[in-house]
């Protein structure tokens, strides 16, 4: 308080001599604990200055979050999208197919046609949603790349490996045998 201001305030009765030589006592001794050269203004620009940059720091942090719940919202979007479009249509199906859902195992009904291609490897399985969708291979591996948890069956294509010796050589097994 400036002196004209405290004379101010003590003739209008506002404050107390008591208060004001109280706070000239705490004015003097916050400037006797300040290293020497530095004053009561410099620490509390610094002060100000540190609270501005830990402010950035966590607004930083913080977009940081939303930006990377916005990419997985849009993740996800993409690949709802490209389920939907390209979703094989297996009403009319007869027969089951098993797979592996979280550890539980999990039945569709598919077309004849539709389950030697899953076996084959053409087309795949996807989670949409509650229910699971038929796709081909190529979409099935577009969605591995997003997200690899969304594909439940994409069986590979591999080259059966004959034994010399073996005497069944010439017999392969179907793709079609049901057991």
């Amino acid at each position: 308080m400036s002196k004209s201001l405290q004379d101010q305030l003590l003739n209008a009765g506002l404050v107390t001599e008591k208060a004001v030589k109280q706070h000239q006592r705490s004015k003097k001794k916050a400037a006797r604990q300040l290293p020497k050269g530095q004053t009561l203004e410099d620490e509390a620009k610094r002060l100000a200055r540190e609270a501005l940059e830990e402010r950035a720091r966590l607004d930083r942090e913080r977009n940081l979050e939303l930006q990377k719940a916005a990419q997985q919202k849009a993740l996800k979007a993409q690949i709802r999208q490209l389920l939907e479009a390209h979703q094989i249509d297996r009403r009319g199906g007869d027969q089951a197919y098993q797979f592996a859902d979280e550890r539980k195992v999990k039945k569709i009904y598919v077309r004849a046609a539709q389950h030697a291609q899953l076996s084959r490897g053409q087309i795949g399985i996807a989670r949409l949603g509650d229910d699971y969708a038929l796709i081909p291979a190529a979409i099935a591996a577009k969605i591995r790349e997003r997200d690899a948890r969304v594909v439940l069956v994409l069986n590979e294509k591999t080259a059966l490996q004959v034994d010399e010796d073996d005497p069944y050589a010439d017999y392969p097994i179907p793709d079609d045998l049901m057991w």
